[in-house]
């Protein structure tokens, strides 16, 4: 009976090493999440133990950043994926590829984009704010407000807006 259950966990972590496989950038356990359990593969305990068994046998590697565990794939989890990827159903690699096609500037957006805020030993309230494309920082401001309401604020506008904002920055400095 176990040799069964072993088998969809099998294809479940080589999807997630095909799909990191697929993508010069990590993705969070989110975004692998969205796809796997947004097609109905499996279910939230079979994919954290999935990833967690990528991990403890270095396939993957997780950084943790602002709260998200960020994902990238080690040469021995290239390796894998070559010896084993035809496992994965042409379907299923189709749905990958489409999956992260249409969501490839969602996704590196979401990681290479993004504002936190803390209490400063002022009392204030601190706004990181970064933007970097390829690994490069194009923009990091720390704004300085009263209240964690106007941190906070600033950190989504700055999630939604960032792009804009940066144009802004260039046009009037330049």
């Amino acid at each position: 009976m176990n040799g069964m259950a072993q088998e969809p966990l099998t294809i479940y972590k080589l999807i997630i090493l095909y799909m990191l496989d697929r993508v010069d950038f990590p993705l969070t356990k989110a975004q692998i999440g969205d796809f796997i359990l947004g097609q109905g593969y499996t279910n939230f305990i079979n994919l954290q133990q999935a990833i967690g068994e990528l991990m403890d046998s270095d396939l993957i590697k997780g950084q943790s950043m602002r709260n998200r565990t960020h994902l990238s794939i080690t040469k021995e989890g290239q390796e894998t994926i070559r010896f084993f990827g035809n496992r994965i159903s042409e379907t299923i690699r189709n749905e990958i590829d489409s999956y992260l096609k249409d969501n490839a500037l969602a996704i590196r957006n979401e990681i290479s984009v993004y504002g936190e805020y803390y209490k400063a030993t002022s009392g204030e309230y601190e706004a990181h704010l970064v933007a970097k494309d390829r690994g490069e920082k194009l923009v990091d401001i720390t704004l300085s407000v009263p209240v964690e309401e106007a941190a906070s604020t600033i950190c989504e506008n700055w999630q939604k807006r960032n792009q804009e904002i940066y144009q802004y920055l260039v046009k009037t400095l330049f």
